[in-house]
């Protein structure tokens, strides 16, 4: 083969790449283009179909009726499906704030109300498992449960997605933070901190100690398994040490309050129909 020849072998062949990576090139811009159209149409068509942020604090939210005697005891809590008793911010604990954000969406104060790393993950499943991921931020949580359903479809993560922005810029951290905690389900009937601690401890959200913070925040991301009243009541103490171990990373607490919390002994309440009711006959009255 003479040298002019196997050059002109060498320029066909880099013509030939340069041709493909070319067309490569072309067909990935098209791709990407593609989705993004489609994303972007997505959201404004989606955008006209949510419903408005301002849902959150307009609409009627199931509470609790409370019976209280004339010094101001409580009788009795009357509801259906939702036992619910709002509190402000301000009346919980840091602990509890704290141990929420730790377990849950430890960026929260830093984001604006999505996750990158969530969407990412969300999309690779999507793509790779033909699955929709959950992975929400708090924001998105109390969206989920507050104006969406918890269905898994990229339908609804969209709606979610386009929402958490929307709520984020028309309400502060804090006030999203505190109707997340009034908002939440914690197992049975208990939705909201005050519920729960009412429920699980017998005492108000006000007073609940660093090893009950724990355990409650730790109970939302799948009641019925992490309940200290479940089938597998050690699983309740897995998670508060779990919970524990990421206040400690989050520099909320130190290794030794994180000890002492998981070494102490709680003590739970017991259910409704154990304790029967203060006053039946007044209270059946009412």
């Amino acid at each position: 083969m003479t040298s002019g020849s196997w050059k002109a072998r060498q320029d066909s062949k880099k013509i030939w790449r340069f041709k493909f990576l070319s067309k490569l090139s072309t067909g990935m811009l098209v791709i990407v283009v593609g989705f993004l159209l489609l994303l972007f149409g997505s959201i404004i068509f989606f955008a006209t179909q949510i419903p408005s942020p301002q849902e959150l604090t307009n609409r009627d939210i199931a509470e609790a009726t409370k019976i209280f005697d004339k010094n101001g005891e409580l009788l009795y809590d009357i509801y259906s499906d939702e036992n619910r008793t709002p509190v402000k911010l301000a009346d919980i604990p840091e602990v509890v704030k704290q141990a929420t954000i730790a377990i849950e969406d430890k960026d929260f104060y830093k984001h604006s109300g999505f996750s990158i790393m969530g969407i990412t993950r969300s999309v690779f499943e999507l793509i790779v498992h033909r699955r929709v991921e959950g992975g929400s931020t708090l924001t998105q949580q109390l969206i989920k449960n507050a104006l969406l359903t918890d269905e898994r479809t990229l339908t609804r993560k969209l709606k979610e997605f386009i929402l958490a922005i929307q709520v984020e810029g028309a309400y502060d951290k804090n006030t999203i933070l505190e109707m997340y905690l009034n908002e939440i389900p914690y197992g049975g009937t208990a939705y909201g901190i005050e519920s729960a601690a009412n429920l699980y401890f017998g005492k108000s959200a006000h007073d609940l100690n660093l090893a009950e913070a724990s355990l409650l925040a730790g109970l939302p991301q799948r009641p019925s398994v992490y309940s200290p009243y479940g089938s597998r009541p050690e699983l309740a103490k897995v998670r508060q040490k779990e919970v524990l171990r990421r206040m400690v990373d989050d520099g909320y607490i130190t290794q030794a309050q994180a000890k002492e919390a998981e070494n102490e002994e709680l003590t739970y309440r017991t259910s409704k129909s154990e304790q029967g009711f203060k006053a039946p006959h007044f209270v059946l009255y009412v």
